[in-house]
């Protein structure tokens, strides 16, 4: 868009010369010091000035660049439309992500286990006949330890799925997840030396999800020799706000737990989790091939094709700000803070596709205006302004049709029906005016190669700049050559 605004400055300053230029010249012409003869007769200055400007090359680029200047006002108000086409399309993708499921986000799984405290505090009493007397006062604090994960799998599988409402379709996808790890047996004494009792038998482990409303399906948990079923909520809104938990009696002379669940939830946009274990271990794999790894830590590997993608993080625990263990009313953590995902990223939505094309429509716009200037100097014979003026309209009108087309059918179909329409258009009204069944196909080939190119420009993703900067240097090139001997 820079290098479109530049070439556009340029024609710009150009014409504001070119125009002072024409004024002395006609200031020139009246004072007299320039004289028009004919068959040795002074004619009108005034006539000879106007049919000099009718055939000067100068004149018809200035006059080329002040109509491109002029389209830009059908383009502004075609850009705008499609900027409120686009808000309503995510105003649509909001409302299917409310009810389909949001992006969503692990947290966990955590072990949870009260103990209490217990503190003596001596305390002096005077009597009233002045003897002193120490009194020991007993209190009890209640405490939660919070103990993660001594290694953590996470493997999810996202199946992507298209949702329609009205003319609008969104990507969202139904995951199946598999969480697996241990723990090891907590050193909760470890935390405190006033701690009087920890009771193991009202443990429980927690799983955050941010978005539970979207759960399909949830497994029991599978915690070493026994089973627990989840409940909802996590009992620590304050740390974790949404997912659920399961109660468990824990054995204080256990060594190690194992546990594992299957889950399957929907969502949209990204799927994220936390490395809650000591080493965390995390796979994504999805049939949607473009991912875009968002977050703390990038994937250590992956692989990326047509048919989808895979990508694997290992995540040690001193990666983050947070120990294995804590109490959750002594110390404060943001668990939250690392967290790393994906997103299922559209490359090229309609709406951006368009916005592209869009700002490519000055640079094709004087593109073919030159091409019109080259044939009148090939055929000695001039379009009227007013006719630039409707081919200029027609060419803005591209890209509300393609637009309005493109919203209901494929992007390229749309593309390849606006082009013709508008290519028939502007052959069929050059050929009422140049009357040659040749020179209107020529005109109808170039226009055709030249949308062709856009097309290839929307198409690409990393190398369109290039390729559009290679066609600038190409046009500039093949005009120069073209008028090469003009003046001569």
């Amino acid at each position: 868009m820079s290098i479109i605004f530049a070439i556009l400055g340029l024609l710009f300053l150009l014409a504001i010369l070119a125009i002072a230029f024409f004024l002395v010249l006609f200031l020139a012409r009246k004072a007299g010091f320039l004289v028009a003869k004919t068959d040795n007769k002074t004619t009108n200055e005034l006539q000879v000035f106007w049919a000099y400007l009718k055939t000067a090359l100068l004149f018809r680029f200035v006059l080329i660049a002040l109509l491109v200047f002029l389209m830009l006002l059908p383009l502004d108000m075609i850009t705008k439309t499609v900027d409120d086409r686009r808000m309503q399309y995510h105003s649509v993708l909001t409302n299917i992500a409310k009810t389909w499921g949001q992006q969503q986000k692990i947290s966990g799984p955590a072990l949870l286990i009260p103990y209490t405290e217990k503190h003596i505090t001596r305390k002096v009493i005077v009597q009233k006949d002045g003897t002193e007397q120490t009194v020991n006062k007993t209190s009890y604090s209640h405490h939660t330890a919070i103990v993660l994960p001594e290694s953590l799998d996470i493997q999810a599988h996202l199946n992507k799925q298209q949702r329609k409402r009205s003319i609008y379709n969104a990507l969202v996808y139904s995951a199946d997840l598999k969480i697996k790890g241990h723990f090891l047996q907590p050193n909760i004494a470890g935390l405190s030396s006033s701690i009087d009792q920890i009771n193991w038998d009202k443990a429980w482990l927690v799983l955050g999800l941010s978005d539970t409303q979207a759960i399909n399906r949830i497994s029991t948990l599978q915690w070493s020799s026994q089973q627990a079923a989840f409940e909802p909520g996590t009992r620590i809104t304050h740390y974790i706000k949404n997912g659920f938990h399961a109660p468990l009696k824990l054995n204080s002379k256990g060594t190690q737990y194992t546990f594992s669940l299957d889950l399957n939830v929907n969502g949209s946009e990204g799927f994220y989790f936390e490395p809650f274990g000591k080493t965390t271990k995390v796979k994504v794999s999805s049939d949607w091939p473009h991912p875009s790894f968002q977050g703390s830590v990038l994937p250590k590997n992956h692989d990326i094709n047509d048919q989808g993608f895979s990508a694997t993080w290992i995540v040690p625990h001193l990666a983050r700000n947070y120990p294995q263990i804590w109490s959750l009313q002594t110390e404060n953590f943001n668990i939250h803070k690392f967290v790393a995902g994906v997103n299922l990223f559209e490359p090229v939505t309609l709406y951006s596709k368009i916005t592209r094309a869009i700002k490519y429509a000055a640079l094709f716009i004087g593109l073919i205006y030159i091409i019109f200037l080259i044939f009148e100097l090939a055929i000695k014979r001039s379009l009227h302004l007013f006719q630039y003026t409707l081919i200029g309209l027609a060419m803005s009108l591209f890209y509300l049709t393609l637009l309005s087309l493109a919203e209901h059918i494929a992007f390229l179909n749309a593309y390849l029906i606006s082009t013709t329409i508008i290519v028939l258009m502007i052959s069929l009204y050059v050929h009422a005016t140049l009357r040659k069944i040749s020179q209107t196909a020529l005109i109808a080939g170039l226009l055709s190669s030249l949308y062709g190119f856009l097309y290839i420009l929307l198409r690409l993703e990393d190398f369109a700049l290039l390729v559009g900067t290679g066609l600038l240097i190409l046009v500039l090139a093949v005009v120069m050559y073209l008028t090469r001997k003009t003046g001569t």
